[in-house]
């Protein structure tokens, strides 16, 4: 039996110059961290006492005889090429599906990490972020950037470059103290909305084809960003007006990156003091955060108090392998296929 342990993530700049489209031209990149919120996928095989061959747990139950039986896109397409065959897969997460945090590619993270490990092969923190990346964008060809694999996977405060060449991952280097302190400047709020991000994403991916001069300029903010976290002498406050200025740069892109009741909740938040936030994700629904001075987040509680405040931490260790029992299995030529 193997259980992963994959964070979500909150990207701060650069949404958007993670598409192939933008970034194989002008280049890309975003400023992230993930978080101690978490998708957990327990993997084992199963036992032949049952008339299926396949159990999975996640929003719904499958139990299959074949691997192309399988509804969900991502695990069946997983299955198919990792070999996989006679496993029950459970998905348990700490925050909902759909909600702007990257979860689905948490999840293909955990899983292939799961999947690896089961089969007794290691795989670092890039093949399982380059896996992630082609098993989403490639093999289930689902609309979307690629930063949330990356940053599921390598986890940590980061700068993630991205250019017709690749990607690099550059923790953004901080004292403790200073990025605790921006820690606790940070709120995050539940809107009760949810939406497919590859939905969003197919109408906001057309849509920047005509909006280069904004995703450059919010390419530009990752540096203006960067330079206040690592100047020990800049407010972090800077860094608060810095998400209210790339919030309203990304909801020019596209109609769908926001709603009516979004943009009252967002204002309602900076009445009472926040100093800039964003709505995270592709849009559409999810989680709004908020940059907040201490003696404001009462205030900020109570303005939204309709919405679910969800305190969190940062953390450092992106996915891995929290339970390991290797399992000795045989395939048999009438199972699986």
């Amino acid at each position: 039996m193997i259980i992963t342990q994959t964070p979500f993530r909150m990207s701060f700049f650069g949404g958007g110059t993670d598409f192939s489209g933008f970034y194989n031209e002008h280049g890309g990149a975003v400023l992230s961290t993930t978080f101690d919120k978490y998708c957990y996928v327990t993997v084992r095989h199963l036992p032949r006492f049952f008339d299926y061959k396949t159990h999975l747990t996640y929003s719904k139950t499958e139990q299959v005889n074949s691997v192309e039986e399988i509804q969900h896109p991502a695990i069946r397409n997983a299955m198919q090429w990792l070999d996989m065959h006679e496993i029950r897969l459970t998905y348990e997460s700490d925050l909902p599906a759909r909600s702007g945090l990257g979860t689905s590619s948490s999840f293909a993270v955990g899983m292939l990490e799961a999947f690896y490990a089961l089969k007794g092969q290691y795989a670092d923190k890039r093949r399982l972020a380059d896996d992630a990346i082609y098993l989403e964008r490639t093999l289930c060809k689902e609309a979307g950037g690629i930063q949330d694999q990356i940053a599921a996977s390598f986890g940590g405060l980061n700068r993630i470059n991205f250019s017709r060449d690749g990607y690099t991952v550059q923790p953004v280097i901080i004292s403790p103290a200073r990025k605790e302190a921006l820690n606790g400047r940070l709120m995050l709020f539940f809107t009760g909305f949810s939406r497919f991000s590859s939905d969003i994403q197919k109408g906001t991916e057309q849509s920047m084809k005509d909006k280069t001069a904004q995703l450059l300029e919010m390419k530009s903010l990752v540096d203006d960003a960067e330079k206040i976290l690592t100047d020990s002498s800049a407010s972090l406050d800077e860094f608060g007006k810095l998400l209210d200025y790339t919030w309203r740069l990304k909801r020019g892109i596209s109609s769908t990156i926001s709603t009516s009741s979004i943009d009252e909740q967002y204002e309602a938040a900076m009445k009472a003091g926040a100093l800039g936030g964003k709505l995270l994700g592709a849009g559409g629904g999810g989680f709004l955060l908020f940059y907040v001075p201490p003696e404001r987040q009462e205030a900020v509680r109570n303005a939204l108090a309709g919405q679910l405040h969800v305190p969190f931490k940062f953390e450092n260790d992106g996915t891995k392998v929290i339970f390991y029992k290797p399992e000795s299995y045989t395939a048999e030529n009438h199972y699986g296929n």
